[in-house]
């Protein structure tokens, strides 16, 4: 009987991942970690910089390069390229983030959370651009991520031709699974997440359901209803801890000054409760 492990690089290799040994990072350092927990399920470590690397695909036109989407008429947009009005500082009080020529720069003033919270399950897309021209290697390259409920990151990273640890780079669910494809683009173009993101339910102080996310990134679809292990920790395995039904939505600043645009969302909820 194969295990588990084998079977798991037997069907990468057959979807055409590359699978590395000794990776490095562009510096020339080993990428990751080998003194992490194992991510359970897997014989990967957390941020295991062995991890079979997403292939590289080219994402098709991008049809909001030149100007934003247009959100649907019964979305919630939180960011039209005007204000922050929406958002708070992670830190309290408003959010300070540059914003000029229709998009929010990252200035390094912390993260910013949503005033309202939104859920259990949802649809959440973001317009954002890396970093131009990039700065550093790794995780320190245009870095940033998508919070659910504060606590469930989809990574935000500049991942063109920029070696990191497989579940660190752009569109990852942090610390758990990278995406399918590496469908990103060159620094300071445009590039489109479109996210479903099914909230954990708990019941009686215990897991019910875990959390679930599907993401395309410029129109790829790079996580198909991927089960979350919990929270995505740095280095460790996330675990569920009881929360609310509906959360707010946090953008990270870690240092690397991204723009975004067009921020919108919808509640997904069931006919007869609309």
């Amino acid at each position: 009987m194969k295990s588990f492990g084998t079977l798991f690089v037997g069907s990468l290799l057959a979807s055409g991942a590359v699978l590395t040994s000794g990776a490095q990072a562009a510096d020339g350092k080993p990428l990751g970690y080998q003194d992490t927990p194992l991510i359970p399920g897997t014989q990967w470590h957390v941020h295991d910089g062995l991890r079979p690397q997403p292939k590289v695909v080219t994402p098709g036109t991008n049809s909001t390069e030149e100007k934003p989407g247009t959100p649907p008429s019964d979305a919630v947009v939180l960011f039209d390229g005007k204000d922050l009005s929406k958002w708070r500082s992670g830190k309290g009080g408003e959010a300070h983030w540059k914003v000029e020529n229709g998009y929010a720069e990252i200035a390094k003033t912390g993260d910013i959370v949503s005033k309202n919270e939104f859920g259990p399950d949802i649809q959440l897309h973001v317009e954002w651009a890396a970093e131009n021209p990039p700065k550093g290697s790794g995780q320190s390259r245009g870095n940033s991520g998508l919070f659910f409920f504060g606590r469930y990151e989809i990574q935000i990273l500049d991942s063109y031709e920029n070696p990191v640890y497989p579940d660190g780079q752009a569109t990852a669910i942090y610390g758990q699974m990278p995406p399918l494809v590496n469908a990103s683009r060159k620094p300071g173009e445009w590039q489109t997440y479109d996210i479903i993101f099914n909230g954990p339910r708990f019941k009686d102080g215990k897991l019910e359901k875990p959390a679930y996310a599907t993401v395309l990134h410029n129109g790829v679809l790079v996580q198909n209803h991927t089960e979350l292990l919990g929270n995505t920790p740095h280095k460790k395995v996330g675990t569920y801890e009881p929360h609310p039904e509906n959360g707010a939505l946090r953008i990270q600043d870690h240092g690397s000054a991204n723009r975004f645009r067009s921020i919108w969302l919808r509640e997904l909820k069931p006919v007869d409760s609309q």
